[in-house]
């Protein structure tokens, strides 16, 4: 008996010893979930990448404006930061990557980053904390609406501006992000394929932003008076600040400091450069002149082609995107837009509406599943079909951009006024909006008509006229 119960006694110990081994073996799904600190280092980084987009799209639209117009343009792309953040915490998050209701929306279940912690969410990056995949693609949403800026320069009311922003980002931006990025997001389902934005990001913006310039007319003189940039290094600074942050935007969206992040990376950088030499050189044959400024367009444009390819296709292609983005984009802004003779004040439709149509149609090119085996292949490695998806991909986001963002302009113009009025346009909106100047003497140096020591309110109407400027 005395020996039973010593056998007994070691036979407990023992299971005592190998079952919390042997659960240990065995993951539950909540330790399957599990925070790997490089990755989360990796996306917190990118993202801080991506933030500083903003203010760089700032200074790279504001050294392209005139000097009247200079802290306006500034203050557009300052104040998203502020605004579109607080609207994605609050709901824009929960809209855009939800729970999915239908396919074509997310619900409300996470209003307030409510269920949204430190804890990571595996439908969507499975090794970072929720709340760093939230805030990095918090900063997609202000760049978005920061970009259509560019199209409507110098000539939109602030107020106008700031509704444009909060219904814009709600009602065009938040569905467009569910529907391709969200899970259960129907474009998602389709196939189409967008690494960073190509969709989400550049067509719906340069789109939206021509659809406004169109709806509010071109700015008094154009056509008729030159409208030089007012200071071209402080674009050349903006467009370096895009390019740095262009690698978080990109390689960041791996959500994972791996393989495909470091892919992302060379590809993102090669088209960038390779769309500055194309650029360039074609400026050269057509105007007769290398500029700094085409280097800085042709630089953005290959960044935005690259965007939705940057996760699916090799070095090769990815030059190949480059050097075509240059031409088509230098196209659109120097033969297009003269010829069809809209006011796309700094390009937005011409780099970002084009350039990102380019680069989505390119992705169902030559997207490859050596580069991302959760991707597809494209056309030029067997799959006609990816090309098909792309094109409707496309299709889509060209239209849904156009409808809805006519039917939000037409309906802030019920209540405000959204165009500023000639005179303001004349005096420079630094000034009319704002009350502020960017430089001092600026009425010496580029046309603003404000007098030393005088308000320009004042000043007879006579005096003004004469000198409105060129710029």
């Amino acid at each position: 008996m005395k020996k039973l119960w010593t056998i007994f006694t070691v036979s407990l110990l023992l299971m005592l010893l190998f079952v919390p081994a042997a659960f240990a073996d065995g993951e539950t799904p909540a330790e399957a979930a599990k925070i790997d600190t490089g990755d989360t280092a990796f996306v917190l980084i990118s993202a801080a990448l991506v933030m500083i987009m903003t203010p760089g799209l700032a200074l790279f639209y504001a050294g392209m404006v005139r000097t009247k117009n200079a802290l306006s343009t500034i203050m557009q792309s300052f104040f998203i930061i502020g605004l579109v953040s607080v609207q994605w915490v609050l709901f824009g998050y929960s809209l855009s990557f939800g729970p999915d209701i239908n396919h074509l929306i997310g619900s409300l279940d996470w209003i307030g980053l409510s269920g949204v912690g430190q804890e990571p969410n595996a439908d969507y990056a499975a090794t970072i904390p929720h709340q760093a995949f939230m805030i990095f693609q918090a900063m997609f949403a202000i760049i978005t609406a920061g970009l259509i800026t560019g199209a409507f320069a110098e000539r939109m009311k602030f107020g106008a501006f700031v509704v444009f922003t909060l219904l814009w980002t709600t009602l065009v931006y938040d569905p467009m992000a569910h529907w391709v990025w969200g899970v259960g997001g129907w474009i998602r389902e389709l196939g189409v394929l967008d690494f960073a934005g190509g969709t989400v990001v550049h067509i719906i913006s340069g789109v939206s932003g021509l659809t406004i310039a169109l709806m509010i007319g071109k700015r008094k003189g154009y056509g008729s008076e030159v409208m030089m940039p007012h200071h071209l290094p402080m674009t050349v600074l903006g467009a370096a600040l895009l390019w740095f942050g262009w690698f978080g935007f990109n390689a960041g969206s791996a959500l994972s400091a791996n393989g495909l992040a470091a892919s992302a990376f060379v590809v993102t950088h090669v088209a960038a450069a390779a769309a500055t030499v194309s650029w360039v050189l074609t400026e050269w044959l057509h105007h007769g002149k290398p500029t700094i400024l085409g280097a800085a367009s042709g630089c953005v444009a290959g960044l935005v082609a690259i965007t939705p390819a940057a996760g699916f296709v090799s070095t090769v292609p990815a030059v190949i995107i480059g050097l075509s983005a240059g031409i088509i984009c230098f196209l659109a802004v120097a033969v297009l837009k003269p010829k069809l003779g809209y006011d796309d004040s700094l390009d937005a439709f011409g780099v970002h509406g084009i350039g990102g149509t380019w680069g989505a149609i390119a992705t169902g090119l030559f997207a490859s599943k050596d580069v991302n085996p959760a991707g597809a292949d494209g056309l030029f490695y067997g799959n006609a079909g990816q090309l098909t998806t792309q094109l409707i991909g496309v299709g889509i986001s060209w239209v849904f951009a156009a409808v809805m963002t006519f039917l939000i302009i037409k309906a802030i113009g019920t209540f405000m006024d959204v165009r500023a009025t000639t005179e303001q346009e004349v005096q420079g909106l630094d000034i009319t909006e704002h009350g502020e100047r960017g430089y001092a003497y600026q009425d010496f140096m580029t046309g603003s008509p404000i007098g030393m020591g005088s308000s320009a309110h004042a000043m007879p109407q006579e005096l003004v006229a004469k000198k409105s400027t060129l710029a």
